[in-house]
């Protein structure tokens, strides 16, 4: 289970990397990070950012598509999967 500490980072990296205009606050851990049914909404190329993101800010590496789309789907599933490295 991740802790508090990394999801904090985690938002604060979604915020900056994204260019969002929104508080850390106001993105949900458990909202999904993709598609209109809330959450962000982020797209295609805001996944690529994110997994350039990981690398650079945690060093982990997101092997591969089907890895992908399991890791980022809310911020609690990305900082498992920081936590977890």
């Amino acid at each position: 289970m991740a802790t508090n500490d990394t999801k904090a980072k985690v938002k604060d990296m979604l915020i900056r990397r994204l260019r969002l205009s929104m508080s850390p606050e106001e993105i949900n851990d458990d909202d999904p990070l993709f598609g209109p049914d809330g959450g962000l909404d982020l797209d295609s190329i805001d996944a690529l950012e994110l997994v350039v993101g990981l690398q650079k800010e945690f060093d982990s590496v997101i092997a591969d598509k089907a890895a992908a789309e399991k890791i980022l789907v809310t911020v609690s599933t990305i900082a498992d999967f920081v936590d977890g490295q």
